[in-house]
C-alpha cells in the first residue's frame, strides 16, 4: 500500500497481487481520496517544522536551534519528545502568528484566555493533543522558557497569556503590548545580531521587519552561551544601533517584558544612516560600512 499527499488531501493507492494460473495479473489501483477539514490543515501546520513570521516559514533547522534557548535541560529539543518543550513552541507558533487564522479571541495587547487556547483542536509537536493538557502544563512551558517569551496575567478570574513579542498578527497594536523607550540612558546597548550572508542586502537596504510588526534588537551580547532575548546565539554580525540618533529624528523604540528592543523603523526599515557600528561576532573586528 502506497500513499501520496495532494491538494485535496491523502491519496490511498491499494495494489493486490492475484495469480489465476497459468497467467499473473495485477489488479487497477483503487484510488480513494479524503478531504481535510480546515481545523486539521492547521494540525499538520502544527506538526510541521513552519509557522508565521519571517517569509511565513521557518525551517527544521530554525526549530531546533530556537528549541536549545528553551528551559528544561535535555528537553528532546526538536524532536519534540519532551511534551512540555513541544507545548511551549506551539504556543509560540499559535501566539504569534496563528492566532487569528484560528479564531481565537486576542486582546490589542496580545492576551487570549488560556481556556480558549486549550480548546483548541491541535496537537503539539510531541504527538499530544492540546485539549490534553492542563492549565498547570501552560504554566510550567512558561516557567520553563529561558528567552521569557510569554507573559501571565490573571484578569477578572481568568487567566491570560500572551507572547512577548516577535508577533506578526495585526491584531496586536505596540503601543498596548510594549513600553515605550524615551531616551538613549535607557538602552546602553541594542543590538541586532545578523549574519554575512545577509550584510550586503542590510547594507544597501536597511534591516526589514520583513512579515513581524518589529525589527528586534538585543541589550546584550550573546556572551558565554547564555540566552540572550532578540537575538540568537549562533550569529556572526553584530549591528548597534545608534538609538539617541533614531529617537531624535523620530523613530520609535519600545522594549518588551522580556527586554527584547522594537522597533517598526521608518515604513517597516531601519535604516543605514542610524547604525552606529557593525562588528564581527564573536571576535569583534570593526566592520567597514
Amino acid at each position: 500500500m502506497w500513499f501520496s499527499v495532494t491538494g485535496g488531501g491523502l491519496r490511498i493507492l491499494r495494489y493486490c497481487l492475484l495469480s489465476l494460473p497459468p497467467v499473473r495479473f495485477r489488479a487497477l489501483a483503487i484510488m480513494d481520496s479524503t478531504t481535510s477539514n480546515r481545523t486539521s490543515s492547521f494540525s499538520a501546520f502544527a506538526h510541521s517544522g513552519r509557522s508565521g513570521g519571517r517569509g511565513r516559514g521557518f525551517e527544521l533547522k530554525d526549530n531546533r536551534e530556537r528549541s536549545r534557548g528553551r528551559g528544561g535541560g535535555s528537553s528532546g529539543g526538536g524532536s519534540g519528545k519532551d511534551k512540555i518543550d513541544a507545548l511551549g513552541r506551539l504556543m509560540t507558533r499559535i501566539l504569534r502568528h496563528m492566532a487569528s487564522d484560528l479564531n481565537l479571541n486576542m486582546r490589542s495587547d496580545g492576551y487570549v484566555r488560556v481556556q480558549d487556547l486549550l480548546k483548541l483542536n491541535l496537537k503539539t509537536f510531541a504527538n499530544i493533543p492540546l485539549r490534553a493538557h492542563t492549565v498547570d502544563d501552560i504554566r510550567e512551558a512558561v516557567r520553563r522558557d529561558n528567552k521569557q517569551r510569554f507573559s501571565l496575567l490573571e484578569d477578572n478570574g481568568e487567566l491570560l497569556i500572551r507572547a512577548n513579542q516577535g508577533h506578526s498578527i495585526v491584531t496586536v497594536e505596540t503601543e498596548s503590548l510594549l513600553k515605550p523607550i524615551l531616551s538613549a540612558e535607557e538602552v546602553p546597548v541594542c543590538v541586532h545580531g545578523t549574519y554575512k550572508k545577509f550584510l550586503e542586502s542590510i547594507l544597501e537596504q536597511g534591516i526589514k521587519r520583513m512579515k513581524r510588526l518589529h525589527v528586534h534588537f538585543s541589550c546584550g551580547l550573546p556572551m558565554d552561551g547564555e540566552v540572550i532575548s532578540g537575538m540568537r546565539r549562533d550569529v556572526n554580525v553584530l549591528i548597534f544601533l545608534d538609538v539617541k540618533k533614531a529617537l531624535e529624528e523620530g523613530m520609535k523604540l519600545y522594549i518588551s517584558d522580556n527586554q527584547v528592543i522594537l522597533t517598526e523603523g521608518f515604513d517597516g526599515v531601519v535604516p543605514v544612516k542610524y547604525f552606529a557600528k557593525i562588528e564581527s561576532w564573536p571576535d569583534r573586528q570593526a566592520i567597514p560600512f
